[in-house]
């Protein structure tokens, strides 16, 4: 059985494991109220918005190197992303309180639960099949170290690459993060 903890996750199996927090958020989102949805929801687009930046700068770099078909599974992959970032954005916008609040999450969840499937049928076992397990492992070492300076909120209009999240992201990670810090401090 394979070891849990996040240290010593392989690539594939620290993004199976987010796709399941991901899941838990969305349902923590869908029946929260009040503070309960809001903080639920707070932790939903951190946690989507470094998982992508992760993935963009780990993981599809290789996968595009895997094999063939490796060009267009990372398209089709950051196609989805680009889509969901979008409505993570306006969800944003809106907040958990606004009346088209439910519809949009729900257009949300079905975008990034296909997107997730789509990756554990097509990227996650071309890694599997290319790369070794020592290889595997430091490229879960290597997301969690991205998502550490990641930015913490979506940027539809920025880089989707690893060469753009590596040139604007710490830059956008270090906004974020005061925006977040400003935001805990009114609460």
């Amino acid at each position: 059985m394979a070891d849990t903890s996040n240290d010593t996750l392989t690539i594939t199996e620290f993004i199976r494991k987010q796709h399941g927090e991901i899941e838990r958020l969305f349902t923590d989102v869908e029946g929260g109220l009040g503070d309960d949805r809001r903080q639920a929801f707070e932790c939903l687009v951190r946690l989507l918005a470094v998982h992508e930046t992760a993935e963009e700068e780990v993981a599809w770099p290789v996968v595009r190197h895997a094999g063939p078909d490796g060009d267009a599974i990372v398209d089709a992959r950051t196609a989805e992303e680009s889509e969901a970032k979008h409505v993570l954005a306006e969800l944003e916008k809106l907040g958990p309180d606004h009346e088209d609040f439910p519809t949009r999450l729900d257009d949300l969840r079905e975008a990034v639960l296909t997107h997730a499937r789509h990756e554990e049928d097509t990227a996650l076992p071309l890694l599997e099949r290319t790369q070794s397990r020592e290889q595997l492992l430091g490229m879960g070492v290597a997301a969690r170290a991205a998502e550490a300076i990641a930015p913490t909120h979506p940027h539809p209009h920025g880089p989707e690459s690893a060469l753009g999240n590596l040139a604007v992201g710490p830059f956008a990670a270090v906004a974020d993060r005061a925006r977040d810090a400003v935001r805990a401090v009114r609460r």
